[in-house]
């Protein structure tokens, strides 16, 4: 193949791969995690259950599922690609959904969520970040920033689509209509999907470039961890209480709670392209620092003064922060550990991310029944959200040097 062809089929399979990314994000973390709290005050009030029980099925799924299925994700995806594995995710999300719109107990809630939890660690972010770097080198963070847009197009459109749907159907049928979402708009793409980029591109050069596992003995891979766990934590502690926090404390009407859900995700679009522009120009870490330190700023919104015109302020401040959350870690760690084993690496971190994302909104919710407020838990979730501003302040400040054979390949998408 000539270098014209070979460049031609890079730049066409680096588009399949950023839409299929784009999508199964937009599924599975738009619509799956970020869609479900929607749907809680409705189970509160069915089944008479608390703040504590509704934001359980998350812990306990994530805390079951992270320690058990994560690293084994990622050993496979650098063994055997992520294309499989984004598959069989996409399904059981699908699955999870189409079953939590038919529970009547917490059995079966926490049944339904446990799917949830195993399509997010096969489908979600972890296989998709790997894919991504795989195909993509300096122009890395604007693919992936591309690609996370899904999240944010896909957080912002579910409490509008699923508002209308609940109207329409009854919440019970708007969770199985979304779940049927999921399979048809995803799953095609990544069937079809080409997951090794052509030989002679510089991604590929960089992947079988043999690193070391030693980058699990290096201070700089637990500040990432760190960093990114109390991120993670400060993110979902928010996020899974926010529509509590509006509709039952705060007393918004449904259709308002719903526009400002999705208000949040829309400016997260917003903070996904900025920030993927921000980390192909400037040190990722201090990119990272600033991600951080937005998701503290837009906390302390809700806790100093929840007005209404306050509340539109934190959707804009979080927002961004948010946008930027998920991409970030992947980058960093790409650049200073190389590509060999960053599926590894991000299991270990996604891992780490599942015990905080899943222990931080039931930590929350516990605080609000117990106290009868969440000015508490706020003030925690902005400490934690600045502790990992504070992890990423250590990390190096210049990327991994690439061996010279590496640099020599011709260019990456």
């Amino acid at each position: 193949m000539s270098s014209s062809d070979q460049s031609s089929a890079t730049q066409r399979g680096g588009v399949q791969v950023v839409v299929t990314a784009f999508l199964a994000l937009f599924c599975i973390v738009g619509m799956a995690l970020w869609g479900l709290p929607y749907y809680y005050d409705f189970m509160m009030r069915e089944f008479g259950w608390t703040r504590a029980q509704v934001t359980s099925g998350n812990a306990l799924s994530k805390l079951i599922v992270g320690p058990i299925f994560a690293f084994i994700a990622g050993w496979m995806i650098d063994r055997f690609g992520p294309r499989r594995l984004m598959m069989a995710g996409i399904l059981m999300a699908g699955i999870a959904l189409i079953g939590l719109g038919s529970i009547s107990n917490l059995g079966m809630f926490y049944i339904f969520y446990f799917f949830n939890a195993l399509g997010y660690i096969f489908g979600g972010p972890l296989p998709n970040q790997v894919l991504l770097s795989q195909w993509f080198d300096k122009s890395r963070g604007k693919a992936m920033g591309i690609a996370y847009l899904g999240i944010g197009l896909g957080g912002a459109v579910v409490p509008l689509m699923s508002y209308a749907l609940v109207q329409h159907f009854g919440w019970h049928n708007a969770l199985r209509a979304l779940g049927c979402a999921i399979i048809v708009i995803s799953f095609p793409m990544a069937f079809f999907l080409k997951e090794q980029p052509p030989r002679g591109s510089r991604a590929l050069a960089e992947v079988a470039t043999p690193r070391s596992n030693s980058a699990f003995k290096t201070a700089s891979f637990y500040l990432l961890t760190l960093g990114s766990m109390c991120s993670i934590a400060a993110v979902s502690g928010t996020q899974q209480n926010l529509k509590l926090f509006l509709s039952v404390d705060q007393h918004y009407a449904q259709n308002e709670a719903a526009r400002i859900i999705s208000l949040v995700l829309t400016f997260s679009i917003a903070g996904r392209l900025l920030m993927g522009w921000l980390a192909d120009h400037f040190p990722k870490k201090y990119v990272m620092i600033l991600i951080y330190t937005l998701v503290a700023a837009g906390i302390a919104l809700l806790f100093l003064s929840p007005t209404r015109m306050t509340m539109y302020l934190f959707a804009a401040v979080f927002g961004i922060g948010l946008g930027g959350d998920y991409m970030i870690v992947p980058l960093v760690a790409a650049d200073i550990f190389g590509l060999k084993v960053l599926g590894r690496l991000m299991a270990f971190v996604l891992m780490a991310n599942g015990v905080a994302e899943a222990a931080a909104p039931w930590f929350i919710g516990h605080m609000r029944d117990v106290t009868g407020n969440y000015s508490s838990g706020f003030m925690a979730l902005i400490g934690i959200a600045l502790l990992g501003a504070a992890a990423a302040l250590p990390l190096p400040r210049k990327a991994a040097t690439i061996s010279p054979n590496v640099a020599a390949a011709s260019p990456s998408s």
